[in-house]
């Protein structure tokens, strides 16, 4: 056994009676694998009268699994799918199992269209080259770049109200839509030294200390953080440049009250009324949500905490922001995940206060706190022990319950019913569905941002919600698939044929004219800096099937001011079963 572990051996395997020859290090590269496991002596070994290690296996399926050990590619259309992830789990060759589990998936799909609403081009360019930019790093260092490999693509997509926010490398900029004029190029930040990593919009002021026209934009970067306020002509003042301290994770706005968080346990308020940036300490923190002035946080030591932020100005006491725990889990598992659902108001009551949340273990729990007993805090309505991985995302809507565990994005959804306020489910522990989110996403270095590539569920809570598939890292399609059963209804393309790095689904206010709703959008940013948009998903989705539709107008809405045509034909968008280029 030692003369098969040394580095750089010549390993001759008989795999069913057919002799194959390889080197060690193409063998071992996938960790605990069962080569791994093999030639460490983990195994015991049975060799033929050759001194060849014999393996029990088809020979015709091992051939395209050292294939892939030696050149990490894959040939699927000569190959059964099923029998090759059948051997590649024996073999525990985990990143094989995922391409074939996309092949098999991808296979069996048959995708439609949505309606391309819409195309924005790249805003004004900046010369990056002659500038260095600084990069923060997950420790908190900071890296200095002379230039970045793609300064112009689109990093991070948000909306708020009738306004989207777009980020790139060094500068964001804002647009609105309006129903006379399409949308709009409002607002471009300056250009700053250092990286964007988050962006947060506020286009819906109410009787604020602004000014009710005032909209605010801010973008963070390790642990800074600059916020602007956008006046009614376009031109943006900067409010301030604030710091947590930590690297910030979250970035958002509970009313005109702008929040950063990081893991650490740190939590950064700018109030809008007293002009005042605040940092308070909690424990270490693993998830939000936000009901009405509340924010939430799932900490890891198993509590779920409250702050009222737009009361804490006045509850400031000894630099306090008087943060309260609202419950703690049972067995004090890490919070991993968090979903709060208010329901509406009734006559003789008020809102029942709904949380879903995942945990460390696995564990999905809802509790529910009835507004009559609100001094007494919620109470555990019910336990799912379906996952066996962290649960890394959850929604509780109006008629599901969502939760995705850090097992390839394995989904559950169980259906959700209230009689009288009271919320159930339906049927019980055993979820509506399970299916996974499958990717392979790598977003090591600065090709892409993870804040911009959330699968989702994305929607409003009181409608059907959706998740966004980006299969490979570099690509010109999107998948969007239902949270309630999983099903792949359609696939979106970029109708300028650069590849996808950021998406969103908002929903915009429809007119004023009476009888008129909102439209929602899927927004996606591309490598070239564009801005494509797509209407009406899930109009579209009940209206036809639309894997059988023909394709629809693809010229670009009229009420789109900008006069730049994609370079797209209409062929890019005709039904197909969808493949995956390996």
């Amino acid at each position: 056994m030692a003369n098969i572990a040394r580095t750089g051996d010549i390993i001759h395997l008989n795999v069913g009676g057919k002799r194959f020859s390889t080197s060690r290090q193409t063998l071992t590269w996938v960790p605990d694998s069962f080569f791994s496991s093999l030639l460490s002596g983990r195994i015991s070994t049975l060799k033929d009268e050759t001194g060849a290690i014999f393996i029990d296996r088809d020979p015709s399926l091992f051939t395209p699994i050292l294939n892939f050990l030696r050149t990490k590619e894959l040939f699927p259309r000569s190959i059964n799918v099923h029998l090759l992830m059948h051997e590649a789990e024996f073999y525990g060759i985990t990143p094989l199992v995922r391409k074939l589990q996309l092949c098999d998936e991808l296979d069996r799909s048959s995708c439609g269209n949505v309606l391309f609403n819409g195309y924005l081009p790249p805003p004004g360019r900046f010369d990056f080259t002659s500038r260095t930019v600084k990069v923060w790093k997950g420790n908190g260092l900071v890296a200095y770049y002379s230039g970045l490999a793609d300064p112009g693509m689109v990093r991070i997509i948000c909306g708020h109200h009738n306004w989207i926010a777009v980020a790139y490398a060094q500068f964001v900029v804002c647009y609105r839509v309006k129903e006379s004029t399409g949308w709009q190029q409002v607002f471009t930040s300056p250009r700053l030294d250092w990286v964007i990593d988050r962006v947060a919009l506020n286009a819906k002021v109410m009787g604020g200390s602004l000014g009710d026209n005032d909209k605010m934009v801010a973008v963070a970067s390790g642990t800074e953080i600059i916020l602007w306020t956008i006046c009614p002509d376009g031109n943006g003042n900067e409010i301030g440049v604030f710091s947590l301290n930590v690297p910030v994770e979250a970035l958002f706005f509970v009313g005109n009250q702008l929040i950063a968080t990081s893991h650490t346990g740190k939590v950064g308020v700018w109030n809008a009324v007293t002009k005042h940036w605040q940092n308070q300490d909690v424990v270490p923190i693993n998830s939000y949500d936000t009901a009405g002035s509340f924010l939430i946080l799932g900490c890891n030591n198993g509590s779920i905490y409250y702050i009222d932020v737009q009361k804490f100005p006045l509850r400031m006491k000894d630099n306090d922001l008087l943060v309260t725990e609202l419950y703690r889990d049972p067995t004090e598992d890490a919070i991993t995940a968090l979903s709060v659902y208010l329901t509406p108001k009734t006559s003789d009551s008020g809102n029942w206060i709904e949380i879903a949340y995942g945990t460390s273990s696995g564990t999905v729990r809802v509790i529910v706190q009835h507004p009559e007993t609100v001094g007494s805090g919620p109470q555990l309505f019910q336990t799912f022990s379906v996952h066996r991985s962290p649960v890394t995302k959850i929604m509780l809507s109006e008629k599901h319950l969502i939760s995705v565990c850090a097992d390839n994005n394995h989904v559950r959804t169980w259906t959700v019913t209230r009689f009288r306020g009271m919320i159930s489910t339906q049927p019980g522990s055993t979820p509506l569905t399970s299916f996974k989110i499958l990717s392979l996403e790598d977003i090591d270095g600065h090709g892409g941002c993870a804040a911009g590539t959330e699968i989702g569920p994305y929607g409003e809570r009181d409608d059907q919600q959706v998740f966004i598939q980006r299969v490979v890292p570099d690509t010109d399609k999107l998948y969007v698939r239902l949270s309630s059963n999983g099903k792949r209804v359609c696939e979106v393309r970029s109708v300028d044929g650069t590849s996808i790095t950021s998406f969103m689904v908002h929903e915009c206010e429809g007119s004023s004219r009476i009888g008129s709703r909102p439209r929602r959008y899927l927004f996606g940013g591309h490598a070239n800096g564009s801005i494509q948009i797509d209407e009406e998903l899930l109009e579209l989705l009940d209206q036809c099937d639309l894997a059988l539709t023909r394709t629809p107008d693809m010229s670009p809405a009229a009420s789109f001011t900008h006069s730049s045509t994609p370079r797209a034909s209409t062929s890019r968008y005709t039904s197909h079963h969808c493949q995956l280029p390996m």
